[in-house]
């Protein structure tokens, strides 16, 4: 729950990041909710075309660049304020779900670290890293699903 002592600065967010604020929180637990009760076999179909370790960023325009960098921040406002964990994973789930909305082209990753272990799932839209911060230098990509809209054939 937020406290109501940072309403005020809530208030002063772009109208886009207050409109997609509930939307983004309520995707988050849905995700969150999903990644606890099904096997990820069932529902990583879902997340794009896989590309295997390949590690794919589509190319996006300044208009998508400025949309994808608005709707990171909206999931990372609305993960701080969930009473369950949006840890990286339902964060990059959110996003993914998100760009693919506004037809925005993205590569969602699965990295790994050896040590210490540990595991991290992030989203890149162009140059934005949209969920998971920086993490190329810092994780080996294991997998990779890059979205459909940029992955079809040319149309004729």
């Amino acid at each position: 729950m937020m406290p109501l002592h940072k309403l005020p600065n809530l208030m002063r967010r772009p109208r886009f990041e207050l409109f997609w604020l509930l939307p983004a929180w309520l995707l988050l637990g849905f995700h969150r909710l999903i990644i606890k009760t099904i096997p990820l076999r069932y529902f990583a179909p879902h997340f794009g075309t896989q590309l295997g370790v390949a590690s794919f960023v589509p190319l996006i325009s300044p208009v998508q660049t400025r949309r994808a960098i608005a709707l990171g921040k909206v999931i990372q406002t609305a993960a701080r304020y969930t009473p369950w964990e949006s840890n990286c994973f339902p964060q990059a789930l959110t996003a993914r779900l998100l760009l693919a909305w506004y037809n925005i082209p993205y590569s969602l990753f699965f990295g790994v670290q050896t040590a210490p272990f540990a595991a991290h799932a992030w989203v890149a839209a162009g140059r934005v890293r949209v969920t998971g911060g920086e993490s190329f230098a810092s994780f080996a990509v294991v997998s990779c699903f890059t979205s459909a809209i940029h992955t079809s054939p040319a149309q004729p």
